[in-house]
């Protein structure tokens, strides 16, 4: 049982609801289409497949605002089918090595726990924005980790007075941090897009000199493992955008962002997880 404390700092230091037109952000955004190779930043690559479609950082940050979604300046890119019925945003959190000590001892139950005291706090600055509540209902998918490709998923199923969400989460260890990716989607096509996206995903790697495995004695060592993860990611919980009535999709758009969340998260996820 994890005994966590920790208070859900929200950072969100300046923000403005978009005055763009989410279609018009859309046609204007420099999109690379597949079949390509795109950048992720300057740490990953992944395969665009016929079909899909990438944007770079700058603008998967337009197209975010434009949905009302606040940013946080992580985002390096975003990858989505033609018509953004669902697609995959990416940002990196540099923060060091995470050991992964936790992966085979993660108490979902302990987690879900501190997911939902997250989600209280979330709620108070939803309410200040006229935004609805959204509550945990419990796990989609429980938190997993492969040890062989180093990625950990976990999905957390809310309510809200408007329907069910889904907020899909995956992060990819890396040599100097973590890459956060996440599915965004209609909830109730979340079942079927789901293969689709873990094979999107087979085309995504770490760059030469990235990759967890390259880790050497020496470099930043995280002071959190992969139970943080998950409870900071969730503080960042997927809501609904208005975005689907231009393109004729519903598209569920990324929260709140929490920035600086991990670098507060002190107690017991430091201890396990020193060098």
């Amino acid at each position: 049982m994890l005994y966590i404390q920790f208070a859900i700092l929200l950072f969100v230091s300046s923000y403005s609801f978009a005055a763009e037109d989410p279609a018009t952000v859309y046609g204007s955004v420099k999109w690379l289409k597949g079949p390509a190779t795109a950048n992720i930043g300057s740490l990953a690559d992944i395969k665009v497949d016929n079909g899909y479609v990438f944007a770079d950082g700058n603008d998967t940050r337009r197209l975010l605002e434009a949905m009302q979604n606040i940013t946080n300046g992580d985002e390096l890119g975003l990858v989505g089918t033609e018509d953004l019925g669902y697609f995959v945003v990416f940002e990196f959190d540099k923060t060091g090595y995470v050991k992964d000590e936790e992966k085979s001892s993660l108490d979902a139950d302990a987690i879900l726990a501190q997911i939902k005291k997250g989600s209280e706090q979330g709620n108070k600055e939803r309410e200040k924005r006229g935004w609805p509540a959204m509550n945990v209902v419990g796990w989609e998918v429980p938190p997993r980790y492969n040890s062989e490709t180093q990625n950990l998923e976990w999905a957390v199923k809310y309510s809200t007075k408007e329907g069910t969400i889904i907020n899909f989460n995956t992060r990819y260890l890396g040599r100097s941090g973590v890459m956060r990716v996440t599915l965004v989607t209609d909830p109730k096509e979340f079942q079927s897009v789901l293969p689709k996206f873990r094979s999107l995903m087979t085309g995504f790697t770490y760059k030469q000199g990235q990759r967890y495995a390259e880790y050497v004695q020496g470099d930043q060592v995280a002071k959190y493992g992969l139970s943080a993860l998950i409870v900071g990611g969730a503080a960042a919980a997927a809501v609904k955008s208005g975005f689907g009535k231009y393109i004729g999709k519903i598209i569920i758009g990324i929260g709140i962002a929490i920035a600086a969340l991990f670098k507060k998260i002190t107690g017991f996820f430091g201890k396990k997880s020193n060098d």
